[in-house]
């Protein structure tokens, strides 16, 4: 029951991070949990770099926000993910994925609805809005006093072969083990994704962290100490974060939605 504790209160960390550095134990923990995931035939794809120095973290920093700034610009990040944007948390609670808006710029609220429109595109250009988002996100980074980027072995990455699958599957269950340990460590967890929403900002950070040719860079977290009142409690399973078993369990066949389940299990709400 300790361990399910442990992931019903598994939790993507959006805000900021405590300033101390990750002690050496802890990172050798994280790494430890890592390299004890599974892998086909215990080839153990995985590599991992760990970025303490500040130079370096700013450099990322600077590269993510920009990188926001520019997809929320020219209106890529809206296209591609505004299946995901909920409105109200009506909507949430009926859909219970995707992501609520809730934070829209004060004076973009009345024009939410149009937030995927030309007009609204126009309008949040005119404000500054994607340099206001790309400006905190970049802070968001360069105060984490640690980055961690994760890579596969292109001898067993080999997209368009079955190897390739296998080795993202494994490189999955190891930053499960990752982030679950963090929880126990006091710690919070953050994919840096706009790097790879905007071509050529990816290949900025494998040069600057010298990755091999034989190495793909496959994603960046930034990791660090949460303030006590930041470390999330056990969260309850009627959250609207998260679908119902009725939602994604079948039973016998893909026909028969799993049933009797929602009301009685407990499960944490995370993104």
């Amino acid at each position: 029951m300790e361990f399910l504790d442990v992931v019903r209160r598994r939790k993507t960390t959006n805000g900021a991070f405590l300033p101390d550095p990750v002690s050496e134990e802890h990172q050798r923990l994280l790494m430890e949990v890592a390299g004890r995931a599974p892998s086909q035939l215990n080839s153990q794809p995985w590599r991992f770099v760990i970025v303490e120095e500040r130079p370096t973290i700013e450099e990322i920093a600077r590269i993510s926000g920009e990188s926001m700034t520019e997809a929320m610009s020219n209106g890529t990040f809206f296209e591609r993910y505004k299946p995901y944007f909920r409105f109200s948390k009506a909507e949430m609670e009926r859909r219970r994925d995707g992501m609520l808006f809730d934070r829209l710029p004060a004076p973009l609220r009345p024009f939410t609805h149009q937030v995927f429109t030309g007009r609204g595109q126009k309008l949040m250009n005119t404000l500054r809005v994607p340099q206001s988002l790309g400006e905190e996100n970049r802070k968001l980074v360069a105060g984490s006093p640690l980055l961690l980027g994760v890579m596969l072995d292109r001898s067993e990455y080999r997209p368009g072969e079955l190897s390739s699958f296998y080795s993202v599957f494994s490189m999955g269950a190891a930053m499960e083990n990752v982030w679950l340990t963090t929880v126990e460590l006091g710690m919070g967890i953050q994919f840096v994704s706009f790097p790879m929403e905007v071509p050529g900002r990816w290949e900025q950070i494998v040069r600057l962290l010298e990755v091999p040719d034989d190495l793909e860079l496959m994603a960046v977290y930034r990791l660090g100490y949460l303030p006590s009142e930041q470390r999330r409690p056990p969260i309850d399973w009627t959250s609207a974060q998260r679908k119902r078993p009725s939602q994604y369990v079948f039973r016998g066949t893909c026909s028969t939605p799993q049933q009797g389940w929602d009301d009685s299990q407990g499960a944490g709400a995370a993104s």
